[in-house]
């Protein structure tokens, strides 16, 4: 689908991009939280975004796949936001250029579409015009632009990992993740924003819910390493799915009965759908008792998903 073209200038006014080729992005899909982890937890999904890049007389954006009808393809594109950011950073302007997007998976379903966007578009300046600029550094301009960093450390650098800040700088460290884990989400039918699932949040907890998150959260690093016996009490989550799955009683309902048939179910990011962690030879099971809950609830419209975790995060192809 092709959307409006913008403003041609002149290739003279900008710096020459390394190389001339195409240039190819893949980033995940991800999931923030995982229960307990709030804001501080991601995990990177087998299920990925593209972007092509190639040299053109003018700028211009191209959508297709999952919801491309959704996605600008003005000033406003979060990709294009994302390189131009970067060029700035680096004190480059950007060339004109053509960008090729490809939806993999919906957006406002919790699965982390922003903050793929933002990997796609970073990763690509990355390689055209800074290809020494640091894996930390991206990481930062990450987070400024998608707002917090649990998405965003687990796209950039897949698998599991556990972020903070740390005297204004955003730091990640990646957990080890057992090679049998996998996950199951529930895509819901219907979008919840991300900003309208923030205003949801209380402004203050009582000391007991964040006490008991705490504990919760200390057990989702042996759990994704293998503990799986762990999986089920170190993704409840007291602190913000609550007040989320009020808004979204479908969800909360799917959850519940999905948590008491001993499945490690959660809020995927903001919600509204949902992902099982189990191992793998427990999948037969979590997707049977997933299409159950569903029949039960009554939630048309929502698709089941099995998911490998992705082991590396967004990343350039070499050019064919």
């Amino acid at each position: 689908m092709t959307g409006p073209t913008m403003e041609p200038s002149d290739p003279r006014d900008h710096a020459e991009p390394r190389g001339t080729g195409l240039v190819r992005v893949l980033a995940p899909a991800t999931s923030a939280n995982l229960g307990p982890g709030f804001d501080a937890a991601g995990l990177a999904l087998d299920w990925w975004d593209t972007l092509e890049v190639r040299a053109a007389p003018m700028t211009s954006i191209t959508v297709a796949g999952e919801q491309a009808e959704a996605i600008t393809k003005s000033e406003d594109n979060l990709v294009l936001g994302a390189m131009r950011r970067l060029a700035g950073e680096v004190g480059a302007s950007l060339p004109p250029l053509h960008l090729d997007v490809v939806k993999g998976f919906s957006l406002g379903r919790g699965f982390g579409s922003s903050a793929a966007a933002v990997a796609l578009g970073l990763l690509a300046a990355r390689q055209l015009l800074a290809p020494d600029l640091s894996d930390t550094a991206l990481l930062g301009m990450a987070t400024e632009l998608e707002g917090h960093p649990d998405n965003a450390a687990a796209c950039l650098s897949g698998g599991a990992t556990l972020c903070w800040i740390e005297g204004g700088s955003v730091r990640s460290r990646a957990v080890p993740v057992h090679p049998g884990l996998v996950a199951l989400a529930l895509v819901a039918s219907e979008p919840m924003p991300t900003l309208e699932a923030r205003r949801l949040l209380p402004a203050e907890v009582r000391f007991g819910e964040a006490a008991r998150t705490a504990g919760r959260a200390a057990l989702l690093a042996p759990a994704l390493a293998g503990d799986f016996d762990l999986l089920l009490p170190a993704t409840e989550d007291v602190l913000h799915q609550p007040m989320r799955l009020a808004a979204a009683p479908t969800s909360g309902r799917v959850l519940e009965l999905l948590r008491e048939r001993g499945q490690a179910a959660f809020l995927s990011g903001a919600g509204p759908s949902l992902l099982v962690l189990c191992p793998r030879s427990g999948w037969d099971g979590a997707e049977a008792d997933a299409e159950e809950a569903l029949k039960v609830v009554g939630a048309d419209g929502w698709e089941v998903r099995r998911l490998e975790l992705a082991r590396t995060g967004a990343h350039t192809e070499p050019e064919p």
